[in-house]
């Protein structure tokens, strides 16, 4: 059975700009907590980042910014990096599901699965009947007359329409305006760069030398994924010392490198290694900016991507049964944050990077404790951990070997609580 929705202090109008999985939680949140809920979405369908197309933008760097805008950053062999226990909403979980026999059953399912599931979602929880399918928002504002309400302008083949809404929750992530690397004498290098966010398959690189900039685990992922046709690959990361140079474990033309020097007219880049290449591609896997071009808050916000607990804590913060700290509050934790980056020598960039900080569950668990939720389990806490350091220690076969099946036991103990509730057609038998 679905959870009534809950008596609201206040309820508000609601718009939700984006309907991937941050959006959709954010509607069912939302609605639960007696809102009245639109969602904006500019595709076809939900899904947001998992909704994959072969599609790319005609700027591989996508620098051009009269580019036609491609919303996908996914390529076509691409798994998750998190076991699929620990990525499932609390109260309706990733489970195998049967389908027409068609899904995906890996742990680590590859992209369509995770898709299939943010469908299911959707559709269990009555969701797409509060969506505005290839409804683009170009402007969100306080409104003119009432500063306390926003103006939403949006557009649909064409037509646009103005409404007031109590309130904007930004859910349309931030994986379209990609960061590049700066790279000494790159204006006059002869050979094709491209951003991660065009990558699609592997055939484009056949017997290629590629640099890849970037050893975050999608750069390494998309390095192995090109490295079964290229003649070498060799990636560059900032996270090494400047001697690092070595061939990763099970592969003949795939080396690791510090960060480039410079690279020349020639065509080859050197690293600050000492060692030289000459390289037909530079693939930037760097990143990318928050980028929100529809939303003019006068300097007051900077809004980043929300998940169910966040969601659950918007909506009852519009509700009025969760009051905000005091801006003198918000200031002094914001203050001690970035006191304990720099005493750690952390850069600001790695700010959102909460896993590599170690407070994504402090976090999660502070959430949980305003809206008295049951806090982050255990098993998905240590599950998410263990993923991390399998990467590290076998990093070409984590997705396909583990060793803690006790926490998927701990996990399936938990999953039967909710799965019940849900149709069987739904549930692996």
């Amino acid at each position: 059975m679905v959870p009534a929705v809950n008596p609201p202090t206040t309820s508000c109008h609601v718009a939700v700009i984006g309907a991937g999985a941050a959006g959709l939680v954010a509607a069912r949140e939302l609605r639960r907590s007696g809102h009245s809920v639109v969602v904006f979405e500019r595709g076809n369908q939900i899904g947001g980042v998992w909704a994959y197309t072969p599609n790319v933008e005609p700027d591989p760097l996508s620098i051009d910014p009269t580019r036609p805008v491609i919303h996908s950053s996914l390529y076509s062999s691409l798994r998750t990096i998190i076991p699929r226990e620990c990525m499932g909403f609390t109260d309706f979980p990733f489970s195998t599901r049967l389908e027409n026999g068609s899904r995906d059953p890996r742990r680590h399912p590859g992209h369509s699965e995770v898709l299939a599931y943010l469908k299911d979602f959707a559709r269990e929880f009555k969701i797409e009947e509060m969506i505005r399918f290839d409804t683009e928002v170009v402007r969100a504002e306080p409104a003119a007359k009432n500063p306390k309400k926003w103006r939403v302008e949006s557009r649909n083949s064409g037509d646009v329409s103005d409404e007031i809404y109590d309130a904007v929750v930004v859910c349309n992530g931030h994986y379209t305006e990609p960061r590049h690397a700066l790279i000494p004498g790159i204006d006059s290098w002869p050979g094709k760069q491209i951003h991660s966010h065009n990558y699609r398959v592997p055939d484009q690189f056949r017997d290629q030398v590629v640099v890849v900039i970037g050893s975050s685990v999608s750069g390494v992922d998309i390095s192995r994924d090109i490295a079964n046709v290229t003649k070498e690959v060799h990636i560059s990361s900032r996270s090494t010392t400047p001697e690092t140079y070595e061939k990763l474990p099970g592969y003949d033309n795939l080396w690791f490198h510090s960060t480039i020097e410079t690279v020349r007219e020639d065509g080859s880049v050197v690293f600050r290694n000492g060692k030289t290449v000459y390289a037909d591609t530079i693939m930037h896997c760097t990143g990318y900016k928050y980028y929100f071009p529809f939303l003019d808050t006068k300097g007051e916000v900077t809004p980043f991507p929300m998940f169910e607990l966040q969601s659950k804590w918007v909506a009852a913060v519009l509700a009025g049964r969760v009051k905000l700290p005091s801006q003198e509050e918000m200031m002094e934790d914001t203050e001690m944050f970035y006191a304990k980056l720099e005493a750690s020598s952390i850069p600001k960039r790695y700010t959102h990077l909460m896993a590599e900080l170690d407070s994504q569950f402090v976090y999660d668990n502070w959430l949980a404790d305003q809206l008295d939720y049951p806090r982050i389990e255990k098993w998905r806490e240590q599950m998410f951990y263990n993923v991390f350091k399998r990467i590290q220690a076998q990093s070409s076969t984590y997705k396909d070997d583990w060793d803690d099946d006790h926490l998927i036991a701990e996990a399936n103990e938990d999953f039967a609580k909710f799965t019940s509730n849900y149709p069987s057609s739904l549930i692996e038998s």
